[in-house]
């Protein structure tokens, strides 16, 4: 903490100029706004300092002259105070001239200065990106395979068994990443996010990532965003992202954490007031003195869960706590290089917000959300009263720590001195306890100084540096599917079936330190503030307020090597064959969607109309299904089987055309067998949670022409676009009442479709074919994004342009 001080103190000498936001700046000792901020020497920009360590010398800067750049050129055309994230993103337009920018209407068009994919979902980016016929990627582009490695009964053993089990995906991801410049983070490397937040995430710059998480950088102020796998190939081949121009929630953080509250109670608490669609098409942006409390990983922490509430990304201003942590990890040059363009890495004072939050964390007390939905938020000193009122299962089963969210050695250290102090009164856990370390840097620096043997001495299960239990990848035997039970994590997302495939689960989301606590007594009512544990001398004892160690006197320890770098030259990467075998049952090459037929569908079945909640795990199950994420044939068997039809039972339909019942992938393969393009209705949100691009690509490959909804989460609505889907909202939300299930559509107005257009869709009884309905539909499509659908598929559109190219250099 002295090196902290130190920084702070010397912060507090900057004095730009005297006026009154700077004087506040002094007698705080940090900067708020630009305004209080030093002037950015010019020589800064003479600097040439690595995005990353890991590719230093591949000539991959960061470009702070570019970001002022464009920044100047916006501020002077709208002539009005930047927010933080206005400055990020609009720093990274392609064209700053003539950029049409308009919060929630306008579409960007971005240079993001890295890519980032995680295993299951790079297999179908990179089998994107092969199709392309591209040589090697345009920007920085890293794999990291932490999503296939199945938590069963430790790390060590659950390693070497994913090795065995995935061979042929690991072979794949490394031989392709090899051959097209990519950098390769082997199996037991961690979580991807923990891994950009430790090796590449930066200030002030912009990354897209094959996962909803990705935001987690923010915490390192960087504008993250979870995409799909077509996105990044975008990017990957040279070619502007487009992002709908987010509008922006601004959280006025105010006083100071303590006690039992931790960082990851803002975000729950957060989510309770959005919601988990109230953040859709914005960025969530932390401002205020509270920002100061937070350290850097916890600051990651409150924008990774970010996604939760459907936000575009989350960001946090630059400040010591972040410069600290950079130093930490070896990038001192990069905290050096931020802090001299800080004011561009400030919002303006005056800056305009869609939204504006505050929350005071002097008062803030613990959250736990839950069960069923991430938003669900209730304070600690009411849970317990909610426990017994909804009748939840009190008797807590696990209780599991880490994932991306929550695995720092800040978050380690508290949830060890708990530990600690339940050991030093005879105390082990009641409930089954686990502890995913979220890189492998994490794991030897916390068996190294001991909070490692403390977890475990308590009688924790250190699983392997992976996603395991949180994504769905865990083996769980101590319940059968469908006993009513319950867990706490401090993961991040805890949808129905989510964590362990059982429905009848209960899981909820809170900090490690109330997770680690709640291990100990064994019960969901129990408050580690008021209530006492009974200790093996039958003495009762209070716990102590946590405590915990943000970075490691010692520094971290790097572990095992499990990176490998990409050859240097193309020329050596040229002979490199990539691993698919033509037998396999988990890769398959990409046949190219059909082209639009340049007609109005017409015919078509409704597959499926959709009932409340369906998340991408809905539309395409993770668990065991991960397996197939190289393999769309595959895969697509899981097509919607979690989706709860109206009137029905989940993966059970009535075939139209035959009136026999099947799964719906057997009804939606026969309808595309027998020329029939279907449609699926949706409710709200629909496509909320993961990233995953499999929940579009599979309805386009079984045969699917339009999504129609009440409304869509962010991402998915794009990635339908991306695989020529028509994603399709309801004018007036209430006509989702209308469409009955047994129906056929026509859709009326997509051979016009133009921005801003409508399509009518025309509803007919199966059985009477007669019409009951004429709903009026409406799009978010702009131009580019109607030629994906036209080529069918952005994809195609792509590898024609590419051709084409390639032709007139020939």
């Amino acid at each position: 903490m002295m090196a902290l001080r130190a920084l702070r103190s010397s912060a507090s000498r900057v004095a730009p100029r005297s006026s009154s936001s700077s004087l506040a700046a002094a007698s705080r000792g940090y900067a708020t706004v630009a305004e209080e901020a030093a002037e950015i020497p010019s020589s800064l920009y003479d600097q040439k300092v690595d995005m990353s360590q890991v590719e230093k010398g591949k000539g991959y800067y960061i470009k702070y002259n570019k970001l002022a750049e464009n920044i100047d050129i916006v501020r002077k055309r709208l002539n009005r105070p930047l927010t933080l994230s206005e400055k990020i993103v609009y720093g990274h337009l392609d064209d700053p001239h003539g950029q049409d920018i308009n919060r929630g209407v306008s579409y960007l068009k971005l240079r993001p200065d890295r890519v980032a994919c995680q295993d299951a979902t790079a297999q179908m980016a990179l089998l994107q990106f092969m199709s392309a016929g591209l040589p090697e990627v345009a920007v920085p582009t890293t794999v990291h395979c932490d999503h296939l490695i199945e938590a069963q009964v430790g790390g060590v053993k659950d390693l070497a068994r994913a090795k065995e089990i995935n061979k042929e995906v690991y072979d794949f991801l490394a031989t392709c990443t090899a051959k097209y410049g990519i950098g390769f983070w082997k199996p037991g490397s961690g979580i991807i996010h923990q891994i950009l937040l430790e090796n590449y995430a930066f200030p002030g710059g912009m990354m897209i990532g094959t996962d909803s998480h990705t935001p987690n950088a923010g915490g390192l102020g960087m504008i993250a965003c979870g995409v799909g796998g077509a996105d990044a190939v975008d990017v990957m081949a040279d070619i502007p992202w487009e992002l709908k121009c987010p509008k922006v929630v601004g959280v006025e953080l105010k006083g100071k954490l303590s006690g039992w509250t931790a960082p990851k109670d803002i975000i729950l608490k957060v989510a309770g007031e959005l919601t988990v669609k109230g953040g859709t098409g914005a960025i969530i942006e932390y401002k205020g003195p509270g920002v100061e409390s937070l350290s850097a990983t916890g600051m990651g922490t409150i924008c990774n869960m970010g996604a939760e509430i459907g936000a575009t990304t989350s960001v946090f201003p630059y400040n010591d706590r972040m410069g600290a942590y950079l130093e930490a990890t070896k990038r001192g040059d990069i905290a050096k290089l931020a802090k001299g363009f800080q004011k561009n890495l400030l919002p303006d004072q005056g800056a305009e917000y869609d939204r504006h939050i505050e929350i005071d964390l002097n008062n803030l007390e613990p959250y736990i959300n839950g069960p069923f939905t991430p938003d669900l938020a209730t304070p600690l000193s009411k849970f317990a009263e909610e426990v017994k009122k909804n009748n939840w299962p009190d008797e807590l089963k696990v209780s599991l720590i880490g994932s991306c969210t929550n695995s720092s050695y800040e978050d380690m250290s508290r949830s060890a001195s708990i530990a600690e102090e339940a050991l030093k009164h005879g105390l082990k856990v009641k409930a089954k306890f686990t502890i995913t370390p979220g890189s492998e840097q994490i794991r030897a620096t916390i068996e190294r100084d001991g909070q490692m043997q403390t977890l475990s001495e308590a009688g924790g299960v250190v699983l392997a540096n992976a996603c395991g239990p949180c994504i769905g990848q865990w083996d769980r035997t101590d319940v059968k599917k469908g006993e009513k039970n319950s867990i706490i994590t401090s993961y991040n997302r805890n949808f129905t079936g989510r964590n362990d495939a059982n429905p009848a689960t209960h899981a909820f989301v809170a900090s490690p330190d109330l997770v680690t606590a709640m291990a100990f007594a064994g019960s969901l009512t129990f408050n580690p503030v008021t209530d006492s544990l009974k200790g093996a001398d039958g003495k009762e004892f209070k716990f102590s307020d946590p405590s915990g160690i943000e970075l490691p006197s010692r520094g971290y320890d790097p572990g095992e090597s499990t990176f490998a770098a990409p050859p240097e030259s193309l020329k050596e990467r040229e002979d490199i064959a990539v691993a698919i075998s033509p037998d396999s049952d988990r890769l398959q090459f990409l046949a190219p969607f059909k082209a639009w037929n340049k007609e109005d569908p017409k015919g078509c079945p409704v597959l499926i109309k959709a009932v409340g909640k369906c998340t991408t795990d809905h539309i395409s199950a993770g668990g065991p299904w991960l397996k197939y994420r190289g393999h769309l044939q595959n895969i697509s068997n899981n097509c919607l089987i979690g989706a709860v039809p109206e009137g029905g039972k989940p993966n059970e339909l009535t075939n139209l055309m035959t009136g026999e019942t099947g799964t719906v992938p057997q009804v939606a393969a026969h309808y595309r067998d027998n020329g029939k393009p279907w449609v699926v209705i949706g409710d709200h949100n629909y496509g909320e949670g993961s990233s995953r691009e499999h929940a579009a690509l599979e309805p386009r490959y079984l045969g699917g022409t339009a999504i129609i909804t009440r409304s869509f989460a962010r991402i998915h609505e794009t990635n339908c676009k991306k695989q020529g889907l028509l994603p399709l909202t309801f004018k007036d939300e209430a006509d989702y009442d209308k469409v009955k299930p047994a129906t056929y559509v026509d859709l009326e107005g997509v051979k016009e479709l133009a921005p801003g257009s409508e399509v009518t869709m025309v509803c007919k009884d199966a059985k009477s074919g007669e019409e009951y309905a004429r709903i009026p539909l409406v799009h978010s499509f702009n131009a580019g994004q109607i030629e994906w659908h036209r080529a069918g598929s952005a994809l195609n559109l792509m590898a024609a342009k590419a051709k084409a190219r390639a032709a007139g250099q020939a």
